[in-house]
């Protein structure tokens, strides 16, 4: 089971009988540093509901230093007992207390989400996200609807800090009723082999005796450190480079994450330098390995034969365009088959497609087209025009739209729109598995400008 569904299944529960209904400008921004495009807030964040009173006397409102402990009990009572370190890393850290919210009834704290920020990179192009985690709700407040009041929340917090999407690890179907919808593949978990006998060695296995002409100290495996967050980080950005999608740790997060109780992370050093990387479960009938990344494959090797010395079975995330996606490939299991995607949820797909609009120009052209794109989700329609020099335009909205191949046009049912900018299927797949997806009308143009993509996203608390 999933750590993260555990805390869903609050919130499902929570949600039950639940009858209440609920309902930023952003700018351009170039990173000179990296040559990415990203959106920033045109405006200090703000919060958007400092109060809500909701039915039978309760109210809504961004926690406070003396909830802490309110808090962090109820934390632990609906989900785990490092959820509460969790919980404060966050608003002590830089997001501050403005990133959580509460329910109360009086000064008694009944339920509480938080809102994390993420940034989701689309080819060069990096979009501002949120996710919604560490949500509770006391017992004896259950069906009344307060996940959802707290769910509203947080996407207008979302939304002012200038966020252009959310995205989130969930229980199957419940978070679609907030406008979430499955996207992006959630990599598969593979056991390590036991047939095939040790680990191939890596420089371990080539280190000459010490003390001899060439030998090589024997790479270490060591839990990480705030040293090392440096070298962390670039390792995972040299691991995400080859996908299309991909969703890094904040700086930030890097601090919460060695300093929470929920996973450990590991750096392998070589010659005094960190040459490796992963990050572990708790041990439960064995070790879950996730985020692995290594500068080569002997580095890669090392680092599972070092795992492998914690005298645990293996699990390993498998992340195939990584360097030790590459040399453990064959030493895994075969993988399950059962789907397990995240969640997104696009609130302006306008916005979305607008900050696309250099990713949808180079695919274009590396096709050899360049055409207008209109793309409609029946109940609004989204135009853009094309330029040689510039591209395609600023995205024009329109109304409803029924038939969209009368102008060339190609149609995605809204709740497939999330899968068709991130996910694995691109038009072409989409197409295949929905009536309503469709591009008849011009399928070269759409099947070259919405493919199917890679992805790998980082997260708080790992998904397996």
């Amino acid at each position: 089971m999933r750590r993260a569904n555990r805390l869903d299944r609050v919130a499902f529960t929570a949600w039950i009988g639940d009858r209440v209904a609920f309902g930023a400008r952003v700018g351009w921004a170039a990173s000179g540093a990296s040559g990415r495009i990203g959106w920033t807030a045109s405006r200090p964040p703000r919060d958007p509901r400092p109060m809500t009173t909701l039915p039978g006397g309760l109210e809504l409102r961004p926690g406070r230093p003396a909830d802490l402990d309110q808090i962090a009990a109820l934390l632990v009572e609906r989900g785990e007992e490092p959820d509460a370190l969790d919980h404060r890393l966050v608003v002590e850290g830089e997001l501050g207390w403005e990133a959580c919210a509460v329910v109360v009834d009086g000064d008694r704290v009944v339920s509480t989400a938080t809102l994390l920020d993420e940034t989701v990179r689309v080819g060069d192009v990096v979009l501002p996200a949120g996710q919604v985690e560490l949500v509770a709700t006391d017992r004896e407040y259950e069906g009344r609807g307060l996940v959802r009041a707290l769910m509203g929340w947080a996407h207008d917090r979302s939304r002012a800090r200038g966020h252009l999407l959310q995205v989130m690890i969930g229980i199957p179907y419940f978070y679609r009723l907030f406008g979430y919808e499955y996207a992006i593949d959630i990599p598969r978990a593979r056991a390590l082999g036991t047939d095939g006998g040790p680990v191939p060695a890596g420089t371990a296995g080539t280190a000459g005796t010490a003390g001899t002409a060439g030998a090589r100290p024997t790479p270490a495996l060591r839990r990480a450190t705030r040293d090392d967050i440096p070298a962390l980080a670039g390792l995972q950005d040299a691991a995400q480079a080859g996908y299309d999608v991909a969703m890094p740790h904040p700086v930030e997060r890097w601090r919460w994450i060695l300093a929470h109780e929920g996973s450990t992370t590991w750096v392998l050093e070589r010659e005094g330098a960190v040459v490796a990387s992963a990050r572990t479960g708790p041990p439960d009938e064995g070790v879950l390995v996730a985020e692995a990344a290594a500068v080569d494959e002997p580095a890669a090797l090392d680092l599972l034969a070092a795992l492998c010395a914690l005298d645990e079975p293996l699990t390993v995330v498998h992340r195939p365009l990584t360097v030790p996606g590459r040399a453990w490939q064959s030493l895994l299991e075969p993988a399950g088959t059962d789907a397990s995607q995240y969640y997104a949820r696009i609130e302006r797909p306008e916005l979305v497609l607008d900050a696309l609009r250099p990713v949808l120009t180079a695919r274009q052209r590396a096709a050899g087209l360049g055409r207008p794109l209109l793309l409609s989700t029946f109940g609004r329609h989204y135009r853009m025009a094309w330029s040689e020099d510039g591209g395609l335009g600023p995205v024009e909205v329109g109304g409803p739209m029924q038939a969209p191949g009368v102008g060339r046009g190609a149609g995605v049912a809204p709740d497939h729109l999330p899968a068709l900018l991130l996910g694995p299927h691109g038009m072409a797949g989409l197409q295949e598995r929905y009536p309503d997806v469709y591009a008849d009308a011009d399928p070269e143009l759409f099947h070259a400008v919405f493919p199917p993509l890679t992805a790998d996203l980082l997260t708080y608390y790992l998904p397996w």
